[in-house]
């Protein structure tokens, strides 16, 4: 990118998001972000919501001057739900983890690739998926692994409609990152056990996905597009 590139960054202010946004940053991007509140360079929405993320698109668009060059889809949940729970509850905690993980995400992306189609101009997606996505997840967390598995079909269905058109998708599936949403995981299943499935004996820190994430942004090839990159310690390997 000849310009300085206008990145959003969906989930930045914590964790890989916050990781992300920073280091992109520092390599002389103009992030716009997303949380729950306003700031100087974060945009509150609800992604839970119908039609927040085409807001947020709308709202980030306008505060990046009418040109947006990347979309990093990282805000995501992690909630468990145990198959036991009332249908209603079951349900509703589908239906939250899969607007929030994955339509959200979906719209966001639609909005990118018809900006970029209208204008002509190249773009890049990188989506923050999961190991969840090939490995599974928890009994108590099918919702979040089916919805991160869409997460990388929609990636690679990207890649291939519109890679003629310079228009490029990527995806990173980290496995267990220190990050809150982490931490909290590993001590409710036994954070050692959990560690011992990891051959680094390690999880990752959000710097390492967030480097990743940045090369996809910024740098990666054009030949690479559609590529799903795996962050896990070797605890799930393709």
């Amino acid at each position: 990118m000849t310009e300085r590139p206008h990145i959003l960054i969906t989930g930045s202010t914590r964790g890989i998001g916050a990781a992300v946004a920073d280091l992109l940053a520092a390599r002389g991007a103009q992030v716009m972000g997303h949380g729950r509140a306003d700031g100087p360079a974060v945009l509150a929405a609800d992604l839970a919501e119908a039609g927040a993320a085409d807001k947020l698109w709308d709202r980030a668009l306008d505060r990046l001057d009418g040109r947006i060059d990347v979309l990093v889809n990282n805000a995501g949940v992690f909630e468990p739900i145990a198959i036991e729970a009332p249908a209603s509850e079951w349900e509703a905690a589908w239906a939250r983890t899969m607007r929030i993980n994955l339509q959200a995400s979906a719209d966001l992306c639609r909005r990118a690739v018809l900006h970029w189609r209208e204008r002509g101009v190249p773009g890049r997606i990188v989506n923050v998926a999961s190991r969840a996505a090939y490995r599974g997840d928890s009994p108590s967390h099918w919702h979040y692994a089916a919805s991160k598995a869409g997460m990388v079909a929609m990636t690679k269905s990207i890649a291939r409609g519109y890679a003629a058109e310079d228009i490029l998708a990527f995806a990173v599936c980290p496995g267990f990152t220190m990050t809150g949403m982490a931490d909290d995981y590993l001590a409710s299943r036994g954070g050692d056990k959990l560690l011992a499935d990891i051959p680094l004996g390690r999880v990752a820190s959000p710097g390492e996905v967030a480097n990743t994430v940045a090369y996809l942004a910024l740098e990666a090839p054009a030949s690479m597009t559609g590529a799903v990159l795996d962050i896990n310690g070797a605890s799930y390997v393709r």
